[in-house]
């Protein structure tokens, strides 16, 4: 079997076995990568149209109680300049997204104890309270199964939290001891029984990783069936014990968007920041291989400097009128339009 007959495969049955996987992601040409991107983007088109959904980041905190090797606001990191958004930024935040057109509010960071259970469910009820239309999406990590009911509770609608690798040996070489992927996998579970729009995803091209791992990733997110997918290069940050790894490709992250399109023809599926980190057109080649989703960043200018989970992180010296232009031009250029809607998945 060849490539393109792979793709086709792909897009008709939503799987392929983990042989095949492995042989694609091994063996694919440039050809094949376009090819792919097509089939996706064509499903893609079937299912959205021509509507990219935004989701407004707001970076609430980078104080973190885990010391993954590949982040830069790892605990470890001596030389990160921590902050925290007080609860009036973070709704100023929400204010000001409201009025430029978002409908689903990202509220992302570390693992930090100081956004306990009670002020995250002050945080979203009032929120939800103001904007009853808008959807919130959280990203905040592990997490035991009481609180994320809590969270869930109080109005949150979504959360965000990548597998990394569904490969447990691969698991241990990118995190400290106490972090298993067992509980990784525990709380995507939970999250999903519980009522959440779930998303996993991983970094193309992190330290140690394989192709074999790709199919497993592949295959764990077919069976998992997450409501959303995070797909971006692996992006060394000089602070960590990963600073003089290669950084992922952007063909490769690419060529992995529009493989999680075949399978996932309605996920909701970003064009992330480390795409167009790695590739000044990453974003825009995001979507024209069948991503749906952009997150300008609607943090405040001082603290989004310092929230750098790798290097040369772009859009840190833009404010969020900024960001929001700079996305909605490079989106429009390619012949899409950003939609004033809460972009839930179908």
């Amino acid at each position: 079997m060849d490539n393109m007959t792979r793709i086709d495969c792909l897009a008709k049955d939503g799987t392929l076995p983990k042989g095949e996987l492995i042989e694609l992601l091994s063996s694919y040409s440039e050809a094949d990568r376009i090819y792919a991107a097509e089939r996706a983007r064509k499903i893609s088109l079937s299912v959205f149209g021509r509507k990219i959904y935004t989701r407004g980041l707001i970076e609430i905190s980078n104080y973190c109680r885990n010391d993954c090797y590949y982040c830069g606001i790892r605990r470890s990191n001596t030389k990160a300049v921590r902050y925290r958004l007080s609860l009036d930024e973070i709704y100023y935040c929400c204010d000001w997204g409201y009025g430029a057109g978002f409908r689903t509010f990202v509220l992302q960071g570390g693992e930090d104890s100081f956004f306990t259970d009670d002020l995250l469910v002050e945080i979203i009820s009032r929120i939800k309270e103001k904007y009853s239309d808008c959807a919130i999406t959280l990203s905040l990590g592990e997490k035991e199964r009481a609180s994320y009911q809590r969270l869930f509770v109080a109005g949150a609608d979504r959360y965000l939290l990548r597998h990394e690798t569904a490969n447990e040996t691969h698991y241990c070489k990118l995190h400290p001891s106490f972090l298993t992927l067992a509980n990784r996998k525990r709380c995507l579970y939970d999250l999903k029984e519980i009522g959440f729009q779930t998303g996993c995803g991983l970094m193309v091209g992190s330290p140690f990783q394989t192709r074999e791992h790709l199919a497993e990733d592949l295959l764990f997110m077919k069976e998992f069936g997450p409501h959303m997918v995070g797909i971006g290069p692996f992006i060394p940050h000089s602070e960590t014990p990963f600073r003089d790894y290669q950084a992922g490709s952007a063909e490769d992250s690419l060529f992995m968007v529009s493989l999680v399109r075949l399978m996932h023809p309605r996920v909701l599926l970003p064009a992330t920041t480390a795409l167009g980190t790695v590739r000044s057109d990453g974003r825009e080649q995001g979507i024209l291989a069948g991503a749906n989703v952009v997150m300008p960043n609607l943090s405040p200018l001082d603290a989004r400097k310092n929230y750098l989970l790798y290097d040369n992180k772009i859009g840190t010296a833009d404010d969020a009128s900024e960001s929001l232009a700079t996305v909605k031009a490079k989106i429009e250029s390619i012949g899409y339009e950003m939609v004033v809607e809460r972009g839930d998945y179908k």
